[in-house]
């Protein structure tokens, strides 16, 4: 019979026990499903009907309400009025949780795997609100630049290619409540004025990557793409740092398809599943 996991028993082994000659998926589909509901959840602080969360992680309303009612009795969800937002365990946990120590453990062999093709030096920032990240793993492509340079750094949102992705996802009237009108300059090359900074963010939105050229250090070229979870909320932004002379070249459109996979990479490493527009 089965498993829950769609195995066969057989098939699961105890130890360093291995199944000859055929890979095992032993990953449980239900607590992966789980799992998005809750990162969804976290989104929808007045909460969201059972119906509307199905919907927005693309997943049938009875399997959704099925998991609801398993993690409202354990504490990770609570209802009030057919209205479901995160329980008071996720809260507890939270506090327990070292905030990026696994997502790191992740996301470095993957970094180090671009950084090598790429050559320059890829980083990975996770975001935490609207305008706030925290950028938590890098790698160089240069085997004689080990240091950290970014990891722990935060740069302004206009003058900075995860700062302008993180705009993008906001509205035109979002950003103008958020930004004055105007802007610190860093070089000659800073946007300063929040029109037409408003004017550059319809071309990272259009383009799906946000470049940074010249805009907070002379000769320093930037490219940042989103990570994505199921429902396409932005989780993560990986970008690649490099001489504008490098960056700046014939090459850019394969160095962003690179970066576009290091996304896709990045999100399942993260998320265990396929990431929206996969």
């Amino acid at each position: 019979m089965a498993s829950e996991t769609g195995l066969d028993a057989r098939a699961v082994t105890d130890g360093d026990d291995a199944v000859a000659g055929e890979a095992v998926d032993l990953t449980n589909k239900s607590v992966i499903k789980a799992t998005v509901l809750l990162s969804e959840l976290g989104r929808h602080r007045s909460g969201i009907t059972v119906t509307e969360l199905a919907q927005a992680v693309g997943m049938t309303r009875p399997t959704a309400f099925r998991l609801l009612l398993s993690l409202e009795q354990t504490g990770f969800v609570d209802r009030v009025d057919n209205r479901y937002t995160l329980g008071w365990e996720m809260a507890r946990l939270g506090r327990l949780a070292d905030p990026y120590a696994g997502a790191v453990a992740r996301v470095q062999p993957i970094l180090e795997e671009y950084a090598a093709k790429l050559n320059e030096t890829v980083s990975f920032a996770m975001v935490r609100d609207k305008l706030a990240y925290d950028v938590i793993a890098e790698a160089s492509g240069s085997r004689y630049l080990n240091v950290t340079m970014y990891v722990g750094e935060t740069y302004p949102v206009h003058a900075s290619a995860t700062g302008k992705l993180l705009l993008s996802e906001m509205t035109d009237e979002e950003v103008a409540l958020a930004l004055p009108k105007k802007l610190e300059s860093f070089t000659s090359h800073t946007i300063t004025k929040r029109d037409a900074l408003i004017r550059d963010l319809d071309k990272v939105r259009e383009q799906g990557y946000a470049v940074l050229d010249s805009e907070l250090e002379e000769g320093l070229f930037v490219v940042a793409l989103p990570v994505r979870d199921v429902a396409g909320a932005l989780v993560g932004i990986v970008s690649v740092n490099g001489p504008e002379q490098r960056l700046k070249s014939d090459t850019l459109p394969d160095t962003v398809e690179q970066l576009r996979q290091a996304a896709r990479d990045i999100a399942k490493a993260l998320l265990g599943i396929e990431p929206a527009g996969s």
